[in-house]
């Protein structure tokens, strides 16, 4: 049999080849630390306590016993403590407690995958089994058959559902779930961290209408949250529950040491900067550790990069390991495929991996050793959340996050010290954004109705339920607005994406068996299923024959092609209304409402390995119109005199590339969920103009946070700018692949003009 190399005896091959070493910017090995134990509570029921030892828990963890005392007193509150420390303690234990004491009491779990709401259902059951009592543990998604769901409303003590089925499939039917909320002791919303933005903002009126129909009931529950380091855990919990909490944020579990490496690929052109394609050089990475049967979890930005990584690591380690050890997981795949490869990883049968985000959360996937990141995640958050994937159960890990020629890639990886000393992002929710408000009213008086004077967990509604009066989807009658439509809004709402509906994507390969594949969000789907795009599912090439908009389905079929399609929006924005407006000397930093069309226009093929492009073709879309909030900046005379149109131009453009990168790094955001324009004469004040919008409709307080930050949001985009090596620009820092030499220094010279007047401004 062929030698196999361990971990640590791989990583120091790895430091002698020089192709290695050569690339590591940064080589951080966090030190393992003991554990710090509390006593198990003297009141804790018997059998609990039992069924605890035989697991071989015989003390708790210091924060697992706060968060039990906390929950004994009636507290709300949020843990927040690193991956693997045992959350799930922190919330099992009160309400099993609970439910020992009294067989009536019911709770409720939040979690934001299906995922992961598998995985905490088998350790569930595992501890009930252990103490031998009848207690009903049940998942309640969009894969319970019919058959079951009658059980689970009925006899459900413990009720594990995601917050889409809550919205469109729980509340809508309550009357059908007296049983639990008439009991409703406990609600818990784990993995509170991923609950920002748009969908946070959706899940915060979710909440509302949920307490709103335990009032109905008689029923008080007490919300207990975990979630991944962020700046404002307590405040972010507060706002998504509407009550006030305690913070538990000191962990006492044992931490497993980790080796956490900055790659940066090697550059291939030195004159522009660019650097050779993370996605190659994690195909490299990841077979060394797979070659020598090392568990790995690739995690890629997209769907796309998802699928071209398993193709690559298919190839590449065809002739050691069987095809169906490496697997894809994402978004999209159907339920069955993803419960095998969940299996798979923890019984070893798979090994390796390369996800999306999917499974970034806490699904417990076995004793993976390597985690490798093809590029930055976006946020701290999320980056240690992936990290935390690799050395759950074993002593050593390894963790890689390869850059890629981005801004942001490049800021991170040059600036460890930002990544390991600074404090975490800030998660922003606006649950009164008046689009999810007015949609979440709808599905509410749908459930219950309104009288006049009544609240929505505070907020004063009465404009608002005037409004859906007039326009007949309310009817007012003797002080109370009723729901009069025939369908239940919900099923209209998505949680979370600006578009209502989704596009299935169906496989027409076999005529004689045309099949349902997976779905994707409209924004998405014009850029990545267009006619002629090329699709990937499970590193299978599909091209897409038709795009049908209307009707919202792609039809695709199987093809075995070289490359794969990117495709480009092209966008206008004009000004609304302008709410805050700061002016001196002629320049202005703004924030206000805007109207954004969007049209995808053209998509590039780019070959395999050399990534060249080599065609591109029109897409036929319809334009996308969207109302939202914008923040800007704009220059006086006295700047703009300095420049020639064409060199302010070009400085606009590489500035605007620049706050694209950093701005999602002020406000937690995806940089997809925030977008980046400039012009050089905007149409509401005819100034040089730089614009940061959300991308969804009425804005979630995305760009308003960037207005409040602006000079610290600049500050930032000049380090990027200053610590980029390249001489005249490049894409790493502006973009630039074909403007003049000058134009990185204009763009230095224009953000420090910026800089210099928001500062001026705001005094």
């Amino acid at each position: 049999m062929e030698f196999k190399q361990t971990l640590s005896t791989l990583l120091k091959t790895l430091q002698s080849d020089s192709q290695f070493s050569n690339q590591i910017v940064h080589w951080q090995t966090i030190p393992s630390r003991e554990a710090v134990f509390s006593e198990i509570p003297l009141d804790l029921d018997s059998r609990l306590k039992e069924a605890l030892n035989r697991r071989g828990i015989n003390q708790l963890y210091s924060h697992q016993n706060e968060a039990y005392e906390f929950a004994k007193k009636g507290q709300h509150f949020v843990a927040v403590t690193p991956t693997a420390s045992g959350k799930t303690l922190c919330y099992n234990l009160p309400v099993l407690q609970k439910i020992l004491e009294d067989e009536n009491s019911r709770a409720l779990y939040l979690f934001p995958t299906k995922a992961l709401a598998q995985d905490q259902k088998s350790e569930m059951n595992e501890l009930i089994s252990e103490m031998g009592v009848n207690i009903n543990s049940y998942t309640y998604d969009g894969d319970t058959s019919p058959a079951i769901r009658q059980k689970v409303r009925k006899a459900g003590h413990i009720v594990i559902t995601n917050p889409d089925m809550l919205h469109s499939a729980i509340l809508p039917h309550h009357t059908k779930w007296v049983s639990l909320f008439e009991n409703l002791k406990y609600i818990v919303i784990d993995e509170l961290h991923i609950y920002r933005g748009i969908f946070g903002s959706h899940v915060s009126n979710v909440i509302r209408r949920l307490k709103r129909i335990c009032r109905f009931y008689g029923s008080n529950p007490q919300f207990i949250c975990t979630s991944a380091t962020i700046a404002n855990p307590k405040e972010l919990a507060e706002t998504l529950t509407g009550t006030n909490m305690r913070l538990i944020n000191k962990s006492g579990a044992p931490v497993s040491k980790k080796h956490f490496i900055f790659y940066n690929p090697p550059i291939v052109n030195k004159p522009l900067n660019i650097r050779r394609s993370a996605t190659l050089e994690v195909r490299r990475l990841a077979g060394h550790f797979l070659k020598n049967k090392i568990q790995t979890i690739v995690f890629a930005r997209s769907r796309v990069r998802v699928e071209i990584i398993l193709t690559y690591l298919h190839e590449l380690v065809r002739n050691e390991l069987v095809k169906k050890s490496i697997r894809g997981y994402r978004g999209g795949y159907l339920p069955k495929q993803r419960r095998e490869i969940e299996q798979g990883l923890r019984n070893g049968e798979i090994l390796g991996v390369v996800s999306t985000n999917a499974l970034e959360l806490g699904v417990d996937i076995g004793s993976l050793q390597v985690c490798i990141m093809t590029g930055y995640p976006g946020t701290i958050a999320s980056a240690w959340q992936q990290a935390g994937r690799a050395g759950r159960r074993n002593g050593e890990a390894v963790i890689l996050m390869v850059a890629s020629s981005s801004p942001l890639d490049q800021y991170i990886i040059q600036n460890p010290q930002y990544f390991f000393e600074q404090n975490p992002e800030t998660a922003i929710i606006n649950p009164d954004n008046l689009v999810v408000l007015v949609d979440h009213l709808k599905c509410a008086a749908f459930e219950l109705p309104f009288k006049q004077g009544d609240t929505f967990d505070g907020v004063e509604l009465e404009d608002i339920l005037q409004f859906l009066a007039e326009e007949r989807v309310l009817h007012f009658n003797d002080d109370t607005y009723h729901w009069m439509n025939d369908s239940f809004p919900a099923h209209n709402i998505s949680l979370r994406s600006a578009s209502q509906e989704n596009v299935i994507i169906i496989d027409q390969s076999d005529r004689g068996n045309v099949k349902v594949i997976g779905e994707m969000d409209r924004f998405s789907a014009m850029t990545l299923l267009h006619d002629e795009a090329i699709y990937l599912h499970q590193g299978v090439q599909f091209q897409v024959e038709k795009l049908d908009w209307e009707e919202k389905k792609a039809f695709v079929r199987e093809v075995d092609v070289d490359y794969f399609t990117d495709a480009n929006l092209a966008v206008q924005l004009k000004v609304l209304e302008e709410d805050m407006l700061k002016e001196k000397n002629g320049s202005q930093i703004g924030f206000g409402d805007v109207t954004v069309q969007a049209m995808a226009t053209i998509f590039k093929k780019i070959k395999f390995d050399t990534h060249e492009n080599i065609g591109s073709g029109p897409i036929y879309l319809p334009e996308e119109e969207l109302h939202t909030t914008s923040s800007w900046v704009s220059l006086g005379e006295e700047i703009v005199s300095k420049y020639t149109e064409k060199r302010m131009e070009e400085a606009l453009v590489g500035a605007a590339h620049v706050l694209q990168h950093v701005s999602p790094l002020k406000v937690m955001c995806d940089p997809s969920d925030l977008h980046v324009i400039s012009q050089v004469k905007a149409i509401h004040n005819n100034k040089p103009t730089i614009f940061m919008y959300d991308r969804y409709p009425g804005g979630v307080g995305l760009s308003k946070r960037l207005y409040e930050n602006m000079h610290e949001v600049i500050e930032e985009s000049i380090s990027l700018l200053t610590n980029c090596p390249c001489h005249t620009g490049c894409p790493s820092c502006i973009g630039a692949e074909a403007f003049s030499e000058s134009v990185k220094q204009d763009t230095y010279h224009l953000l420090q003009h910026l800089k210099d007047e928001v500062y001026v401004i705001n005094q």
